[in-house]
């Protein structure tokens, strides 16, 4: 029998979920921090991953300790210690600043389909990953990430792209993450055995 579902996710030990929302087949690795965030059909996270005020498409693959959306401290104040917004932990007659969680939340990162984030890898608020794009192991992601592209490094540039530029059109055009389950596993064979190119000439794209 499969182990995973389309009607729940599949949640591993002390994992730490907060107004998130997950689709069909997702899984969440040990003591993973998911938050305001939502996981599309089929994504994953391995263990200890951190994912905050983030929208993550299918087929996203994201290794053990990445963190998507690290949060960041006030720059521009006196002080950058949580003590700013996180007040009522430290005062009785304190409120935490609302404002400032309201515009965290607001500055949502972007994860394609078909993407793939390696261990220890960060992608910082506001950045957009395409379609198909790898982040290394150990990279800080700071800008957008171009479709089919691979990137590594603090900070992260440009290592090669992951398909040629028409390549890349072409399967965002036939978008087969979009497929139903039945027709996946139909063209699982045609998945694992051809190239991209021989793919795309058997299914139109």
């Amino acid at each position: 029998m499969a182990r995973l579902s389309p009607d729940r996710p599949y949640l591993h030990p002390e994992c730490e979920l907060t107004e998130s929302t997950f689709g069909r087949y997702v899984e969440i690795g040990r003591g993973s921090r998911i938050a305001y965030a939502t996981l599309g059909d089929y994504s994953y996270c391995d263990r200890y991953a951190d994912i905050a005020n983030a929208e993550v498409g299918k087929f996203a693959n994201i290794a053990s300790f990445s963190r998507i959306g690290a949060t960041d401290h006030p720059l521009e104040t006196a002080a950058c210690h949580h003590f700013l917004y996180r007040s009522s932990d430290y005062w009785d007659d304190a409120d935490v600043d609302a404002e400032f969680f309201a515009r965290r939340r607001a500055r949502l990162a972007r994860i394609g389909h078909d993407t793939w984030i390696g261990h220890g890898a960060l992608v910082k608020p506001e950045v957009t990953l395409g379609h198909g794009a790898v982040v290394a192991a150990g990279a800080v992601v700071t800008r957008d990430v171009a479709p089919y592209t691979i990137v590594a490094g603090t900070p992260a540039r440009e290592i090669r792209r992951r398909q040629p530029a028409d390549l890349a059109e072409r399967l965002m055009a036939l978008a087969w993450w979009d497929w139903d389950h039945a027709k996946l596993r139909a063209a699982l064979p045609d998945f694992r055995a051809l190239s991209a190119p021989a793919f795309l000439e058997k299914y139109g794209g």
